[in-house]
């Protein structure tokens, strides 16, 4: 038997799926099916050569199916069990994800909504724009990317719950309407069950509004798993594309994010896929271990004892020094200490600093929790966000002896630099830039809405923490405002230039107040009262 083209594959397929349960009468099928017979298929890269045709189109894609490279949904349920549930809901969708897997994919997929979702307070469910969307770019496959971007409207389909995919789709893909499965809430919490919404025949009208024109749309989709049907009926041709082809598919570049990621939240470093799952929970006992010893020593000890010790349990710290940057100033002009003006990544920059240097520093912070504050070993004051406090207060840290401060005013996990604040400026006669970078590969010591107490033990519970440090060139007198004729914000934009460029960052003009309104819809300030 001659082996069948593309088309009659595709048709064959469809027509198949338009005879399920789920159309009951003879005739509403008989509708469908003549559509389907009417339609076109295509291969998904016949698209991409109609940009121009194609820029005031309307796309129906199914995200999971079409631009997903991965067919798993296991890492976002898990995201979600962990981030929102915590590690016991985590461990329990973990062992009960095989046997629900039995069940078929419609069924299993409303049980792991169930484990992941039941209990969980709506008000405070943020995942969907704060942690996931990483997740999500990780796996976005090249090829899918580029026939999305090509039309002018889209409509994202999803299999997931709406409020886990409509935050990336919308502000990373420019997506202008998602549908999602909807959630009952009760008294303001999620229970796990699936809301039970009729769609009819003019589903795409009311999600695109006065945008729909008179053009039909194209569907864009699998060919293992098909559109809504009622969706699927407005589509003049639809473009498959097999697991075969998306198997060879590439990961979208960091480049060619339509928009930066810079900010994101939540605990877990790694993709929690099955087998990265697995080894997380198997090494957390060890790791826990670990925690209880490297934060004392690192607390308690002196620099020359601990470390060795701490290198010896994993942790790793690589050091490049400029000569002119550990030099000490003798000038009597220069009464006080020197700045050193680095990036934040995690709470631990001053501590790493200081460690390094091998002396007594002091630094500022904007707000951290009373725990943290106790257990530092280093002297530590809190800044106002009043300008002449501040000010006065950072003087006198510098009459003491050496400062370490993070100008960026909050950590950023990125290759990103926000603006540095140009208090300090004003204030130093020696100032030295420190590029800073850490790598993980579990757990972020880094937190917008959890508990920051715990940043410590989250970035000691990775197996081998890593920290880089380069201590760069002094900047010369002409270029600091006690000596030379620039403006603090000139010194302030040239430490960004030097951190990025040792680093290979991007710079940027965000604050503290952009991250914490987009991860935590907050500005980050902790009260005094309420700190923990």
């Amino acid at each position: 038997m001659a082996r069948k083209s593309f088309p009659q594959n595709a048709l064959s397929f469809l027509n198949k799926h338009l005879r399920s349960p789920e159309n009951p009468t003879s005739t509403q099928w008989k509708i469908k099916n003549a559509h389907a017979s009417q339609l076109k298929y295509e291969k998904y890269t016949s698209l991409v050569h109609r940009a121009e045709e194609l820029s005031n189109q309307t796309l129906i894609f199914h995200s999971e199916a079409s631009l997903l490279k991965s067919s798993s949904l296991f890492p976002y349920f898990m995201l979600v069990a962990f981030e929102a549930g915590g590690l016991l809901r985590a461990l329990i969708f973990f062992l009960l994800y095989p046997p629900v897997c039995l069940f078929g994919e419609e069924l299993g997929l409303k049980i792991q909504i169930f484990l992941c979702f039941f209990g969980i307070k709506k008000e405070s469910f943020r995942l969907g724009t704060a942690v996931l969307p990483r997740l999500f770019l990780q796996d976005v496959g090249d090829e899918g990317f580029e026939v999305i971007k090509i039309c002018g409207r889209k409509v994202g389909v999803s299999d997931m719950p709406r409020i886990m995919v409509e935050g990336f789709l919308k502000d990373y893909l420019g997506v202008d309407a998602v549908l999602g499965k909807e959630l009952k809430v009760v008294c303001g919490y999620y229970v796990g069950l699936v809301e039970d919404i009729k769609a009819d025949g003019n589903v795409l009208d009311e999600i695109l509004g006065e945008k729909r024109t008179d053009s039909v749309a194209i569907g864009f989709c699998s060919d293992k798993k098909l559109l809504d049907q009622h969706l699927f009926a407005h589509c003049k041709e639809v473009c498959l594309v097999s697991e075969a082809e998306k198997r060879n598919w590439h990961i979208l570049p960091r480049e060619k994010y339509p928009k930066p990621l810079i900010f994101h939240d939540g605990r877990l470093a790694l993709r929690p896929t099955q087998l990265a799952t697995l080894a997380m929970f198997m090494w957390i006992p060890l790791g826990i271990f670990l925690v209880l010893i490297r934060v004392p020593v690192g607390i308690t000890l002196p620099h020359w004892m601990s470390n060795p010790i701490l290198a010896f349990s994993g942790t790793r710290t690589t050091v490049a020094r400029s000569k002119s940057s550990i030099a000490s100033t003798n000038n009597e002009k220069r009464p006080n200490g020197i700045f050193y003006v680095c990036n934040h990544r995690t709470l631990l920059d001053p501590l790493y600093v200081q460690s390094v240097l091998d002396k007594p520093l002091s630094t500022v912070t904007y707000s951290i929790s009373k725990f943290t504050e106790l257990i530092a070993p280093i002297r530590t004051i809190h800044l106002t966000r009043d300008r002449e406090k501040d000010g006065m207060a950072m003087k006198k840290l510098l009459s003491y002896g050496d400062v370490v401060v993070c100008t960026e005013g909050t950590t950023c996990r990125e290759p990103y630099l926000l603006r540095f604040s140009p208090l300090f400026a004003e204030l130093a006669y020696d100032i030295v830039p420190v590029a800073i970078d850490v790598q993980v590969s579990m757990f972020y010591g880094t937190t917008a809405s959890g508990c920051k107490c715990l940043d410590y033990a989250f970035h000691f519970l990775n197996p081998y923490p890593t920290y880089c440090i380069k201590f760069l060139e002094k900047l010369p007198d002409s270029h600091t405002c006690k000596f030379g004729e620039v403006s603090k914000f000139e010194v302030a934009n040239h430490v960004q230039q030097e951190i990025a460029k040792a680093l290979g960052f991007q710079r940027t003009s965000l604050t503290r107040k952009d991250k914490y309104m987009i991860l935590a819809g907050n500005e980050g300030i902790i009260q005094d009262s309420k700190r923990p």
